[in-house]
């Protein structure tokens, strides 16, 4: 006999968050894959141009709300609501910071600096910085990240500089990379520099190549968000600390989903880790006796995909190729061409893990002067083929990993 099930309800959710940045994206991201997990049936509304339109958002009929509430027009306009909200947002000190009667998911400020600061003091720096936003009610998990870098220092009896600079526009983009170079010129070196975004680390890291300052020799920068389109800006790619976005999409629509079943959580506070970094060229901080070396591999990290020979390197750098190739000996134990080979062969690994890409297209964009050329240094340094190479990672990459369960996300509850 055929058991009958009565059909599941749908309700209406609408999702507030300005998906044109990375966090609100990933964060709806782990809305979505909640949904895809579960057999919640949710009608999602979201503005087409993925901006949280607040004007006449009282008189949406539907169910329930999850929202960004680090911007205080979302707080104000949800605030007499009488359909469920879970807020997501930054986490604070301040006790007061947070919406009352709404549950809370907050990504763990502390966290996510001290991830970043121990990251760097890894690297071998003794010097910090910080580069974070200007004041603003939109922006206070920037200065808590302020708060979290200037205890992080203190508990270790050391001082760091913080800069804010000024918001990003184009009326005064020509002032603040003014005021950015400046800055950057002035702190002592080598320094490790972490800024509140990935968006700002893009910035420290333009001003450097400018400036000639070589990344990370003198300066070493971690951003936070892990953006996929910053790293594609960027000619000196970026290390960078993975919010718990996901994570906090997907407890958020948990709880939403216990809410709308009858389920309470008025004051909840639910901060998430982040998941990890990822480690790239702009922390990589070897310290270097020679300044020469430290320009050359600065320029060679920028244009070694370009097919640049040794000869342009010395005339960068401003001494003779031989003197060059007595300084990288003495430094690295290598010649100068064999850095130009290493990065390259470093981004083709790196392109070639994207699944993506053939490898003649790797072998083009990665300056190699013919398919089988790359093929000859692969076979050399890592004995087997660009292609073998690509199958181990998707091999690697496709061994199935325990699932987690819906109901017990991986959060932290103070």
């Amino acid at each position: 006999m055929t058991r009958q099930h009565s059909a599941q309800r749908t309700h209406r959710i609408a999702l507030l968050f300005n998906a044109n940045k990375v966090y609100d994206r990933e964060i709806i991201t782990g809305i979505g894959n909640y949904l895809l997990s579960t057999r919640v049936a949710w009608d999602l509304f979201l503005e087409e141009d993925f901006r949280a339109r607040l004007n006449g958002i009282e008189h949406f009929e539907g169910d329930g709300f999850i929202a960004d509430f680090d911007d205080p027009a979302v707080c104000e306009a949800l605030s007499d609501s009488l359909l469920p909200v879970v807020a997501v947002g930054g986490s604070y000190e301040d006790a007061a910071a947070y919406p009352p009667n709404l549950p809370y998911i907050a990504t763990d400020n502390m966290q996510l600096v001290s991830l970043a600061y121990k990251h760097l003091i890894g690297a071998g720096l003794q010097r910090f910085a910080l580069y974070s936003l200007p004041e603003s009610p939109t922006n206070r998990w920037a200065q808590e990240r302020e708060r979290a870098f200037n205890a992080l220092l203190k508990a270790d009896g050391l001082e760091g500089d913080v800069h804010r600079g000024l918001p990003t526009s184009a009326p005064v983009w020509h002032q603040a990379s003014v005021q950015l170079t400046e800055w950057l010129q002035s702190l002592p070196k080598p320094v490790g520099i972490i800024a509140v975004t990935d968006a700002r680390a893009r910035q420290l890291l333009q001003a450097c190549l400018i400036s000639g300052i070589p990344v990370p020799e003198q300066v070493a920068i971690i951003g936070i968000d892990n953006d996929p389109l910053t790293r594609s800006l960027t000619r000196i790619p970026l290390s960078s600390v993975i919010q718990g976005t996901e994570e906090m999409g997907r407890t958020a629509a948990h709880l939403l989903h216990q809410m709308l079943g009858g389920a309470r959580f008025a004051g909840r506070r639910i901060l998430v880790p982040p998941v990890g970094i990822n480690v790239c060229e702009s922390t990589k901080h070897e310290p270097l006796a020679s300044p020469y070396v430290m320009r050359a591999r600065h320029y060679i990290r920028q244009y070694a995909c370009q097919g640049i020979k040794t000869e342009q390197v010395a005339d960068y750098v401003g001494v003779s190729r031989s003197s060059l190739e007595d300084y990288f000996r003495r430094e690295l134990g290598c010649t100068v061409h064999q850095e130009i080979l290493k990065h390259k062969l470093d981004v083709a690994k790196q392109l070639l893990a994207q699944q993506d890409m053939s490898s003649a297209e790797v072998a083009i964009r990665c300056g190699f002067t013919s398919l089988q050329y790359m093929y000859a240094v692969f076979r050399r340094e890592l004995d087997c083929t660009p292609r073998e190479y690509q199958e181990r990672l998707h091999a690697a990459q496709s061994v199935p990993s325990a699932p987690s369960t819906p109901d017990a996300p991986s959060a932290q509850m103070p």
